[in-house]
């Protein structure tokens, strides 16, 4: 029987720029200010167990990163919202913004928690999924029109209080915000991904 490790899935580079270099990559421990130490440690104590993606650059601003941390660890794991919803709506504002990390990090996450892969492999092509149950349809409505729109009209917006209710469409909107603002972040510091098996990076799309 072969002893040999399994080969890890290569890093994959943030956008689709001549250079890939992290701007700002994970700093020694030795590196860090005491707030900075602090910050991560409550981090790593928390849900996410590690530093990483949008927290590395993030812990250039200890304070910020765990106020911002506080309010992601509330609409990824306490929302009112299904996993799968939620998980479809990340999938949605990653695609918006070509971020390879929270792609590669939630897409898989969305199919287990009951997506079809169809539906993902849709949104990273920039189609419209088909089939879809009422509440994945709802979601990504709202998601994508407040993408692109920066609204909804008035028709989403029932539907989606029909499905989620007020509190619902508050935290779904929220969720779809958080995600935007830590892929910009990502996006500026080219903070890398790692590949996952069986799920491609996003690609650029066409000019």
């Amino acid at each position: 029987m072969s002893t040999a490790p399994t080969p890890q899935p290569a890093a994959v580079s943030q956008g689709f720029f001549p250079s890939a270099t992290d701007r700002m990559p994970l700093m020694g421990r030795d590196a860090m200010s005491a707030a900075q130490q602090e910050a991560a440690d409550a981090l790593i104590a928390g849900p996410r167990k590690a530093v990483f993606g949008p927290f590395i650059p993030l812990l250039r601003s200890p304070q910020l990163m765990g106020r911002i941390g506080d309010v992601g660890a509330y609409l990824r794991f306490e929302s009112v919202l299904d996993a799968r919803i939620r998980e479809l709506a990340i999938c949605a504002a990653a695609r918006h913004t070509a971020n390879q990390f929270e792609w590669l990090m939630h897409a898989p996450l969305a199919v287990a928690a009951g997506v079809a892969q169809s539906t993902i492999d849709a949104v990273a092509d920039g189609r419209q999924p088909r089939g879809m149950a009422d509440d994945e349809a709802a979601a990504l409505d709202l998601a994508f029109e407040v993408l692109r729109q920066h609204g909804c009209s008035d028709a989403t917006y029932a539907a989606a209080v029909t499905l989620f209710g007020e509190q619902g469409v508050v935290e779904l909107v929220s969720l779809v915000g958080y995600f935007v603002m830590v892929c910009w972040v990502m996006n500026v510091a080219r903070t890398p991904a790692q590949g996952k098996p069986g799920f491609a990076p996003l690609a650029a799309f066409p000019a």
